[in-house]
């Protein structure tokens, strides 16, 4: 068996991740939600968008536009940025639905995605290697790894940083994020 396709994707997909967009929409996320939601819906999420383009080529960004996919993401971002600095709770994890929290993990990280570098990389080593299920293992691999790691420094946050400053940090950065894919959106200025 050779392994040289899953070592390859398992490598860059980590490499490319890592710091990127969705690496910090994890880091977010779980500063505020149950590690092992974010965790599951995260991962979800890389397993359909990538490996839709590991089996379709990138259809999935070629159907949706880039426009909308920053509109979108760029709503969904300023909303969760909003309905953070509105949650006045305080002392420990936002008491939420199990669904709720994946739901939030799975929709973020599948519009982060959709157009991503990633995506497309997963589609050109699955061409390349010509084996798409070990380069999907290798992806999904990564992005455990990535996710994993994400649910550790936003935990991490959580224990030195106060509650009431979280609150703030994880809702600047859903407004930047917000405001960033907007700029992308209408101005076709690519920040991220």
């Amino acid at each position: 068996m050779d392994l040289a396709p899953l070592i390859a994707s398992l490598t860059l997909f980590s490499l490319m991740e890592f710091g990127d967009k969705t690496h910090i929409t994890v880091i977010t996320l779980s500063m505020k939600r149950r590690p092992l939601l974010v965790f599951a819906g995260a991962l979800g999420a890389f397993a359909v968008v990538d490996g839709a383009s590991v089996l379709v080529g990138g259809l999935i960004a070629d159907l949706i536009p880039k426009f909308w996919i920053n509109v979108v993401s760029g709503g969904l971002f300023l909303l969760f940025g909003v309905l953070t600095l509105l949650n006045r709770e305080e002392g420990g994890e936002v008491q939420e639905d199990e669904r709720g929290a994946l739901a939030s993990a799975f929709s973020l990280v599948a519009l982060m995605e959709l157009g991503d570098k990633t995506q497309f990389a997963s589609f050109v080593l699955a061409a390349r290697y010509g084996s798409p299920l070990m380069v999907f293992i290798g992806i999904l691999l990564g992005a455990a790894v990535i996710t994993g790691s994400g649910v550790v420094i936003g935990k991490g946050l959580m224990r030195v940083v106060p509650e009431r400053y979280l609150r703030y940090i994880a809702a600047a950065l859903f407004l930047i994020f917000g405001a960033v894919f907007l700029v992308n959106a209408f101005l076709d200025i690519e920040l991220f």
